[in-house]
């Protein structure tokens, strides 16, 4: 049996397999996360804040963001728990060397294109592009290398001095089980707050009634000496007469 032309089709022309999908390559995909703000999906640049889960932005889009939230954006379930510009800390980052921008590449080696990385960890020199974990501390903002932080133990921030606990370290596009725990975690330090609002109105208001209370209650002053000058006058009188 042929097909026209006397030819025999081959197997894979009669079998139809499933098509095949086009793969990600997954280590360029985390490498842009270190590169691109995860709202605007423009090129990362100074100023640069993240999250408290972690995701890296440009200051300006999340400003903008905020003057207008009702505006159609490509990646706005990134940013739907940021209310205001409390929920993101700007970043100090350290810059690397051997950073010479984008253009730097005349050979076109896609390797250090997609993997050098804008800034380093202080500490232990990493790049900061997707291969190593990085974290950064709530209290200062400052950025360093996972393990400059396991390897070097403190209670005071490596750069600027400052102090923080283990609760203030944030890691940056970590996996989905580290954004979720970030979460869980960002969840109960507001509800901790709204608390601590919640019994700071309610002991002003305790504070505050008493007081108007009294006043209320108060009597209104009493002028003894006119009341005893009446009475001697009227004394007075009586004996007079």
């Amino acid at each position: 049996m042929g097909c026209d032309g006397g030819t025999i089709p081959k197997r894979h022309e009669l079998v139809k397999g499933p098509k095949k999908v086009e793969k990600v390559d997954k280590s360029a995909e985390l490498a842009a996360k270190w590169k691109y703000c995860a709202l605007s999906q423009e090129k990362l640049r100074r100023p640069i804040v993240a999250c408290e889960l972690g995701r890296l932005y440009n200051k300006d889009a999340i400003i903008e963001y905020l003057l207008d939230k009702t505006a159609e954006r490509p990646n706005s379930e990134a940013v739907t728990h940021i209310r205001g510009i409390k929920d993101i800390k700007e970043l100090n980052l350290t810059d690397n060397p051997e950073w010479e921008g984008e253009g730097r590449n005349a050979k076109g080696d896609r390797y250090d294109e997609i993997y050098c990385g804008m800034f380093i960890c202080p500490v232990v020199g990493l790049e900061m592009n997707g291969k190593h974990r990085f974290c950064y501390l709530q209290t200062c903002g400052c950025v360093f290398s996972d393990r400059a932080l396991k390897e070097v133990k403190t209670e005071i921030c490596h750069k600027c001095g400052d102090p923080f606990k283990d609760e203030d370290i944030v890691v940056l596009n970590g996996t989905k089980e580290e954004i979720q725990k970030l979460k869980v975690k960002m969840e109960e330090r507001r509800a901790k707050t709204k608390t601590k609002k919640s019994k700071k109105s309610k002991a002003a208001e305790a504070v505050s009634t008493p007081a108007e209370t009294k006043e209320e209650v108060q009597p209104p002053p009493v002028n003894v000496t006119g009341r005893k000058s009446q009475e001697n006058g009227e004394e007075n009188s009586q004996s007079g007469g």
